[in-house]
């Protein structure tokens, strides 16, 4: 049975038929649900989430296990494969041409159709990702990684607006020093504003004293340092582990490699992005 948006979760176990208790436990240990909390901190359940109840249920009636059904459930809800591989592809056709219009009327078609968390995951970060490396390569010019960098950033900048705002738990979001690279980072603030968190978002080419001083004035519940190059990381390793024995310090990106942060001492964003934030607001902001 479908539900209304924005249900909170008694209502929600109404209208779905399913007791509160196990819609949590779903939630917990199968990522089935995806609630975003109210500027109040409550969490609400909206279409999506009725609709994946509804084929989790299914999946049970049928005879899989709660862990299989919840992996169709979830399965099922993601968009076709072949429509976001034709929107990957006219964004990087539009990219190399400099064609601003068309990547516009891409990111506004995807967005429309198929949501935040799928086109950050499956159409922006890789179609990034394949302009770094045909810049690598020789393939596209500095002026088209830059072209692209700068509309997609501007872009999901657009969405961030006011996303301090509310009654959320709180993330201070920074680049290490020297990084630019500041998108990934930027993504992972949409999704984990879509919890219900407040973002604090200082961006590329951050000093560690001044990601200790906001730290100190905000209190987050969590702080991520982002770093695309290890080099960067290891350079502030003293400062840094100073401050992660005063605040909850993450690092995050090609850079904060399983090896670096086992030698620091100091704790790792790990996996996909969207997951890492789906795993961070059910961690430390529930």
């Amino acid at each position: 049975m479908s539900a209304p948006e924005a249900l909170r979760i008694g209502e929600f176990a109404r209208r779905v038929g399913v007791s509160t208790a196990l819609l949590r436990a779903w939630e917990r240990r199968y990522g089935l649900l995806r609630p975003v909390r109210s500027p109040g901190g409550f969490r609400l359940y909206g279409t999506e989430d009725a609709e994946r109840v509804a084929r989790m249920r299914r999946g049970l009636a049928q005879g899989l296990s709660a862990a299989q059904a919840a992996r169709a459930a979830v399965a099922e809800a993601r968009p076709s494969a072949g429509l976001l591989e034709d929107a990957a592809a006219r964004l990087l056709q539009a990219i190399r041409e400099y064609d601003e219009a068309t990547l516009q009327a891409v990111l506004d078609e995807s967005f429309a159709a198929f949501g935040l968390e799928a086109v950050l995951r499956e159409l922006i970060l890789p179609a990034l990702a394949q302009v770094g490396r045909e810049w690598e390569q020789g393939a596209l010019g500095i002026s088209q990684e830059h072209f692209a960098s700068n509309l997609i950033r501007a872009r999901l900048m657009s969405l961030a607006r006011l996303w301090g705002r509310g009654g959320g738990p709180v993330a201070l979001l920074a680049c290490a020093p020297g990084e630019q690279h500041d998108i990934t980072l930027l993504a992972f603030g949409l999704v984990l504003r879509s919890h219900g968190w407040r973002i604090i978002f200082l961006g590329a080419d951050t000093p560690i004293a001044t990601v200790s001083e906001v730290a100190e004035s905000t209190q987050p519940a969590v702080t991520v340092l982002a770093s695309f190059d290890p080099a960067r990381l290891d350079a502030e390793s003293a400062p840094l582990r100073r401050l992660a024995k005063r605040i909850p310090l993450f690092l995050s990106g090609p850079g904060a490699t399983e090896e670096l942060c086992e030698r620091l001492r100091l704790q790792r964003l790990d996996g996909d992005l969207i997951e890492a934030a789906h795993d961070t607001a059910h961690g430390a902001g529930s």
